[in-house]
């Protein structure tokens, strides 16, 4: 049973950082190329960071680059976003996603979500 458990949200004041992690069970992780979304109240789940199965390549939303750094770490099947400089519009709920690919296919796996609220 493949398992993506989110943790490290939490209530922030502006300005501040946060770290979120995703630790993966039931799957080659090193398979996987892994992502954060977000969904605010009443918008769209978004992309914000993903990060290629080896770790060389990564991509930001425009919203957050050079604000956020998504990283893995391959021998602990744990992925990461660091947050700095949070604003009050990175409210919202963080999902971690993991597209697993294999000779057979390619499968997506989400996790339950954590919160992340930005509030002075």
């Amino acid at each position: 049973q493949v398992q993506l458990v989110e943790s490290g949200g939490g209530l922030v004041q502006p300005g501040e950082s946060l770290k979120l992690s995703c630790a993966v069970s039931g799957l080659t992780f090193s398979s996987a190329a892994m992502s954060w979304y977000r969904q605010a109240p009443g918008k769209e789940r978004e992309l914000v960071a993903g990060i290629s199965r080896d770790g060389l390549t990564t991509n930001y939303a425009e919203s957050v680059k050079d604000r956020f750094t998504i990283s893995r770490d391959n021998a602990e099947s744990t992925v990461y976003l660091q947050m700095y400089s949070l604003k009050p519009e990175d409210t919202a709920v963080y999902y971690c996603k993991a597209v697993s690919t294999s000779w057979s296919g390619a499968w997506t796996y989400w996790g339950q979500g954590t919160q992340v609220t930005v509030s002075s």
